[in-house]
């Protein structure tokens, strides 16, 4: 079931700071067919780097999954989220270690929510790919001027 094209699902997910660290925004945008997609999401975090509110903003992203589709279904969802973060992409697919300490907890979390995902993977996107979710994040900080 997980190779149906009507259960793939595109996630596209950036997160930004001012200043690095400083205040932070996630951005969030999630594509699949349907009449009601796609949806686009976007919160201020408070004070983050770069590296922890591109997490969050992936955190973000599976709990609004998970909500959005149900336990249940999600097992059947092959859910890619494209990411303009190298550092996250290859520490997701455990080709970096994850140095810093303060995005260990990060990815402990997305590695935990992941679980009750079926086929999930994380690609890599140059930012113009990325633009509707780069958007969203800078459309959250510009509100803070």
């Amino acid at each position: 079931m997980v190779n149906n094209p009507k259960n793939k699902v595109i996630v596209y997910t950036d997160g930004g700071a001012l200043n690095n660290p400083g205040p932070a925004a996630i951005g969030v945008v999630i594509k699949t067919t349907g009449k009601l997609f796609p949806k686009k999401y976007s919160e201020y975090i408070g004070k983050a780097t770069n590296n922890q509110a591109e997490y969050k903003a992936l955190i973000f992203a599976l709990r609004k999954l998970k909500s959005l589709f149900g336990k249940k279904k999600i097992k059947d969802l092959n859910i890619e989220f494209h990411l303009d973060s190298k550092l996250l992409v290859e520490q997701l697919n455990g080709r970096y270690k994850i140095l810093e300490k303060d995005l260990q907890p990060l990815f402990l979390e997305v590695w935990n929510l992941k679980i009750d995902f079926g086929d999930v993977s994380f690609k890599y996107v140059p930012r113009e790919k990325n633009k509707e979710a780069d958007e969203l994040v800078k459309e959250q900080l510009s509100n803070l001027s």
